[in-house]
């Protein structure tokens, strides 16, 4: 999960580096499409039977979803500081949280919920609404959130029969003419090293969503979402060294916060498969 907020840290630098060059809309359509092209070879080598799939429905409504959160977000880091987009995104893993509670069967203790919340009283901090105005641009962004926990939900249930490539590559086969449409609008043509930046945007956005997909399989997403958090110190960096966007102290304050939520939950699951395998193996014995 921490790879994959890497990852997406790294995706929103280029898109900011890009914006005045290409629209978002358009951007959103090229990390689609060179996304796909990387998991050609993959499915090329196997053949198309590896995407033989019972779950299509569950992908073409996955796909839905997901170009409005994808849109929304590109939107908001095209209007947006980057770190403030990105404290603005944490509300995705509270509504989420909620989603695997309804949908996923997921069972929820105070400890998790209490890191989850944490974290999102870090992303405040940093927001401090009720001081500032929300703009037009957050609220694409929040509402960009909310379907963003609705991919996760549906990340989740497909997880548990489909493998992570296939998810990431029907992402790809869906996403693709349906933010191609919207690109049309906006359409200029890249040229020059432009080129060399989608295909980058494509690449991490590719790593990101293999990585993500493999935590989401492996264990319940009320665990692996805190760790979600950790983009706000990536992607802080990445815009202060790339923008000179400097983060105030709140800033800071706020990715401390965050960070000890992710650092409590990740010690306390430790503490848990430990107790967990020394349980098991004095019950064999």
């Amino acid at each position: 999960m921490m790879a994959a907020a890497l990852s997406f840290a790294m995706m929103a630098g280029a898109i900011r580096h890009m914006v005045d060059r290409v629209h978002p809309f358009e951007l959103a359509f090229f990390r689609n499409l060179f996304s796909l092209l990387i998991m050609a070879p993959w499915v090329l080598r196997g053949g198309f039977a590896r995407l033989r799939t019972a779950s299509i429905r569950k992908y073409g409504l996955r796909g839905l979803i997901s170009i409005v959160a994808m849109l929304s977000w590109f939107y908001g880091l095209a209007m947006m500081p980057i770190a403030e987009a990105t404290a603005l995104s944490f509300t995705a893993p509270i509504f989420a949280s909620i989603g695997a509670i309804l949908f996923l069967g997921e069972r929820m203790g105070v400890r998790r919920w209490s890191a989850i919340i944490v974290g999102f009283i870090g992303a405040m901090i940093i927001l401090r609404p009720g001081i500032h105005a929300i703009s037009w641009p957050a609220i694409v962004v929040l509402v960009g959130s909310a379907a963003v926990a609705g991919s996760i939900v549906m990340v989740k249930i497909l997880s548990r029969t489909e493998p992570s490539n296939v998810i990431v590559t029907y992402m790809g086969i869906y996403l693709v003419p349906l933010s191609f449409f919207p690109a049309l609008l906006f359409w200029t043509t890249p040229s020059g090293s432009d080129w060399a930046w989608l295909v980058f945007i494509g690449a991490v956005a590719t790593l990101g969503q293999l990585a993500v997909t493999s935590a989401y399989a492996t264990t319940d997403a009320t665990v692996v979402l805190p760790f979600d958090y950790t983009r706000l110190p990536f992607a802080a960096l990445i815009a202060y060294i790339a923008f000179g966007e400097a983060p105030d102290r709140w800033t800071w304050l706020g990715a401390a916060v965050i960070a000890g939520s992710a650092v409590y939950i990740a010690r306390r699951e430790a503490r848990r498969s430990k107790t967990h395998v020394a349980a098991t193996a004095a019950a064999t014995r």
